[in-house]
């Protein structure tokens, strides 16, 4: 399969649950790196090996998967059962290994994978009050959604 997705190739990962507006944009962003753009999720049960609070996924993989392949950002959807992307990046091996800003580059073990055969890492900005586990409060606690500042 790593043969006939053109280059360069664009990989990102996570659970992404709840599919949000900051997913969304560092997605959008991610797709700018080059010429198609692989999402790679966590499984369920990759899911809660990871130690997300709350019952998560929320969503379940089949689900999670429909969502972000009807994204136009998005070329290819792929999963995984372990915590890390590692094998899937090592038979893939993309040119650009993108995370959102709420990750650091020298603490992604993935880092020093993708350089290995010359790939890049790329830190998209974070979108600060647009996370699952915010939007997953607010659900919970019955809030309603605030406009944003520009509104009021």
């Amino acid at each position: 399969m790593a043969h006939c997705l053109p280059r360069p190739l664009v990989f990102t990962n996570g659970v992404f649950d709840l599919l949000h507006v900051g997913h969304v944009g560092c997605l959008e962003r991610a797709r700018r790196h080059g010429a198609g753009l692989l999402v790679a999720l966590n499984t369920d049960s990759s899911t809660r090996r990871l130690g997300k609070p709350g019952q998560r996924p929320v969503l379940p993989l089949a689900q999670r998967v429909r969502l972000m392949a009807a994204l136009g950002c998005v070329d290819w959807v792929s999963w995984f059962d372990e915590t890390g992307p590692a094998a899937l990046l090592e038979a893939l091996r993309p040119e650009v290994y993108v995370k959102g800003g709420d990750y650091r580059r020298d603490r992604l073990p993935e880092a020093r994978q993708v350089a290995r055969w010359g790939g890049r890492v790329e830190i998209e900005s974070y979108a600060a009050g647009h996370s699952t586990t915010a939007l997953l409060r607010r659900i919970r606690g019955g809030e309603a959604a605030r406009p944003p500042e520009s509104a009021r």
